[in-house]
């Protein structure tokens, strides 16, 4: 079907993001949407305007992209609970999804002197490096970047694309038990977007935090950095004297 320009002079590509829209609201999370070359027929436009439309509701999140297999309409936001110390599989099982990570860097390193403090390590300690993506339902959800005490080396040998770091920690008898952390807002690097499919300079939700075993001592230092149309951190804030 060709449509043609709108009465109110509205530009072909949000159009295209008009139309598109209404039918998502038709649509299931997972569906796929007709592909570039089915809306530069459908609207009389080219590649790069029907690409347009689409970009606009990828930017929104209410649909994302899957290299070599199209674009698809989104699940709602991932709610997080602050104040709960959740693995990332733990969280995604809670909510129905397929935890699973692409490991992107794996090995040992010498620890940097912020790590050496924060981790209360010796000096040139050598620590354990594990960066993944993070998927829910093969969703890339988040970009992860841990450093480990070396007491905790034997990790390396669990499968962490399909397991889980926290459950292998706790099998070494470093169970997680306690984090601090800080929450702050990041501009998305070039592999930032690349994961994600957003424009690099996009606003990121960015975690740090300190974890600690069951007899206070820091053992994991990571940071996540969440999609910013996919995690969303919920609240509970009470007056101190109430």
């Amino acid at each position: 079907m060709t449509v043609q320009p709108a009465s109110d002079g509205l530009p072909a590509y949000l159009q295209i993001e008009r139309a598109l829209s209404a039918e998502i609201a038709e649509l299931k999370p997972g569906d796929a949407i007709p592909t570039e070359n089915e809306l530069c027929e459908r609207f009389s436009v080219s590649r790069m305007t029907a690409r347009a439309g689409v970009a606009r509701l990828v930017e929104q999140g209410r649909l994302y992209r899957v290299r070599g297999r199209g674009t698809f309409v989104s699940r709602p936001p991932v709610h997080r609970q602050s104040g709960r110390l959740l693995s990332f599989s733990e969280d995604m099982r809670a909510r129905g999804l397929t935890p699973s990570s692409r490991i992107l860097q794996i090995g040992q390193k010498t620890a940097s002197p912020e790590a050496v403090q924060q981790l209360e390590l010796e000096p040139d300690a050598r620590v354990v490096l594990i960066e993944r993506a993070r998927l829910g339902d093969d969703i890339p959800m988040a970009l992860e970047s841990t450093l480990l005490i070396p007491e905790c080396a034997a990790v390396l040998g669990a499968d962490l694309e399909h397991g889980s770091l926290h459950e292998a920690l706790t099998e070494l008898g470093h169970k997680p038990s306690a984090a601090r952390g800080t929450i702050s807002p990041q501009a998305a690097t070039e592999d930032d977007a690349a994961t994600f499919d957003i424009a690099p300079g996009t606003p990121l939700i960015v975690e740090s935090r300190l974890v600690y075993d069951a007899d206070g001592a820091p053992i994991e230092l990571t940071e996540t950095r969440y999609s910013p149309t996919r995690y969303v951190f919920d609240v509970e804030l009470r007056r101190a004297d109430a």
